[in-house]
């Protein structure tokens, strides 16, 4: 058994079960990864993925619990790798993260300049997918830390941390007759198309619990994966939007009039995700400082290294 061959059965899986997809990603050809995978199978005397012929369709019982240990093996590989480079040169590198849209587009960048301003010589590279793909990500090593709202928190291999609370704003065109209701309730948002978030991003389920909650049902005409999305499709009056606070640019948008949906809605919180004992370069923990002032890094490294 070798790293590369765990290797291999992160990536299969991590690939949707292409196997085609995993050499990509892993700069190698297709062959090598079946080969791999069929060598650790017969000494380890279990199948790992069901197959339909020579294609992957799934993880067997025992591959699940397998893929699971290979993720653990894999992030571990990674550890040791990270701290040999920080140990040789702590202020050069590649810092990963995986993050949504709205974090990327509205409060990241003051994080990004303000970083690169103390590390020149470390590379920032960002991932974006849904909070699932993010956790997911950090979980098979590639990445190093997620930051967005809501299902970090479900995945077993990582430990997260609260940064900050935020709500949401509803927006329309100004001569929208919402726009003069002096304070808006579930039951005037339910008469109009709404155009919001994906059921997979940035606290989308505490705007379907406050419909449920008040006797209502949204009339989701639209759902998209980015805020930019979503006012785009409002200005061409397809519906109204309930948006992150954060994405709402008083000068950007100025054609668009935000109402107050902070009493209407339950806060959500951005969480950062990390896997749990991985080694952080200390710019990690640096960039982690400067997105979330209120975390210090002994508390980080206790989260993250604390025992289950």
């Amino acid at each position: 058994m070798n790293l590369q061959q765990i290797k291999f059965v992160c990536a299969v899986v991590e690939s949707g079960f292409s196997v085609s997809e995993a050499a990509v990603a892993c700069y190698t050809a297709q062959p090598v990864v079946s080969k791999h995978i069929k060598t650790l199978e017969d000494e380890l005397g279990l199948k790992i993925f069901e197959r339909r012929g020579k294609r992957f369709t799934g993880l067997t019982q025992a591959g699940e619990e397998a893929y699971a240990i290979a993720k653990r093996l894999n992030g571990d590989a990674s550890s040791l790798k990270a701290l040999a480079s920080d140990m040789s040169n702590a202020k050069e590198g590649v810092l990963t993260i995986a993050t949504t849209h709205t974090q990327a587009r509205y409060v990241l960048p003051r994080v990004v300049t303000q970083f690169g301003a103390k590390y020149p010589g470390v590379k920032l590279k960002l991932k974006q997918g849904n909070p699932k793909q993010c956790a997911d990500w950090v979980a098979g090593s590639e990445a190093d830390l997620a930051i967005a709202t809501e299902a970090l928190s479900l995945d077993p291999l990582l430990v997260t941390l609260p940064c900050y609370r935020w709500n949401r704003c509803v927006i329309a065109p100004p001569k929208h007759p919402l726009a003069k209701e002096k304070v808006l309730s579930i039951e005037a948002l339910s008469k109009y198309p709404l155009i919001t978030y994906d059921t997979a991003f940035t606290g989308r389920s505490q705007v379907d619990r406050a419909f449920a909650s008040a006797g209502f049902t949204p009339n989701v005409a639209l759902t998209a994966l980015d805020s930019d999305v979503i006012k785009t499709y409002v200005r061409l009056n397809v519906g109204v939007g309930i948006l992150a606070e954060m994405a709402y640019e008083p000068k950007v948008d100025a054609d668009l009039k935000r109402m107050d949906a902070s009493h209407l809605f339950a806060p959500s919180i951005t969480r950062v995700g990390l896997r749990r004992n991985a080694f952080l370069r200390r710019f990690a923990y640096d960039f982690i400082v400067m997105f979330a002032p209120s975390l210090k890094r002994t508390e980080i490294e206790e989260a993250v290294f604390a025992k289950a």
